[in-house]
């Protein structure tokens, strides 16, 4: 498994810990609200939705802000205001990050990015000028329980690019424009996943020095704290004894 893939399992370990936080409500919420916005408010005819709505209800959030999410999306109610944004930045020894927003107050997600990387001696950089290092592919990590070879087939029908297995989880690669095809396919063929959404992937990863990696680390940490970020991109090259070393 990569780095970068292990970097994921550290983080969904800590989903338990996160969802004890009030405020992981309020970027399920908004998640809840922009499928349903993208998708319809039926569950059952959108995947999207349907995913965030299972990991609002694993995060335990009441019923209640479940629906009104939903009627935010559909329009059923005001206040459905959700923009859409893409920072790119550099952190420490040069690292490329791609930073996805989800936000109704744009002020507040630039200036909490700004802080961060700031605070971790990075900066933001031009529209542009890290995006062409990176790839958009589609990624969705199955849970437990299915037949690694019949997915492969569901999946490689449909059109992924690849199946993995690696510490127990499954992992579907695919290209772009065959993300929802795919996505749809599995989802139509009873699989259940803990994530299904585009990131974006790096051409080529930096190695850089334990210390100044560990910087780096840090900062995405600190990104991803911010119920504004939806997810976190680097070209940074993360080992195993990186990892070791940030969890000690």
């Amino acid at each position: 498994m990569s780095g970068h893939s292990k970097w994921s399992t550290i983080k969904r370990k800590k989903g338990a810990e996160d969802a004890k936080r009030a405020k992981i409500f309020t970027r399920l919420g908004r998640d809840i609200t922009v499928a349903a916005r993208d998708g319809g408010g039926d569950e059952s005819a959108n995947p999207k939705l349907k995913l965030a709505i299972a990991k609002a209800r694993a995060a335990n959030m009441p019923k209640e802000n479940i629906e009104r999410a939903i009627k935010k999306g559909t329009g059923e109610i005001a206040g459905g205001e959700v923009v859409e944004m893409l920072y790119e930045g550099y952190g420490p020894e040069g690292v490329a990050y791609i930073v996805e927003i989800l936000t109704d107050n744009k002020n507040r997600a630039l200036a909490e990015v700004k802080h961060a990387f700031s605070k971790h001696e990075g900066s933001l950089a031009t529209n542009g000028a890290v995006l062409w290092q990176f790839d958009q592919k589609g990624y969705i990590t199955v849970k437990d329980g299915c037949d690694f070879d019949e997915l492969f087939m569901e999946a490689a029908d449909a059109g992924a690019d690849d199946v993995v297995e690696e510490d127990g989880i499954i992992t579907v690669y695919t290209p772009r424009d065959e993300f929802a095809a795919v996505e749809q396919a599995l989802s139509q063929a009873g699989y259940e996943f803990e994530e299904a959404e585009l990131r974006w992937f790096p051409q080529n990863e930096m190695d850089i020095s334990k210390g100044k990696a560990l910087q780096n680390l840090r900062l995405m940490e600190q990104l991803e704290e911010s119920d504004d970020v939806q997810t976190v991109a680097s070209n940074l090259s993360i080992t195993d004894e990186i990892l070791a070393a940030y969890e000690t």
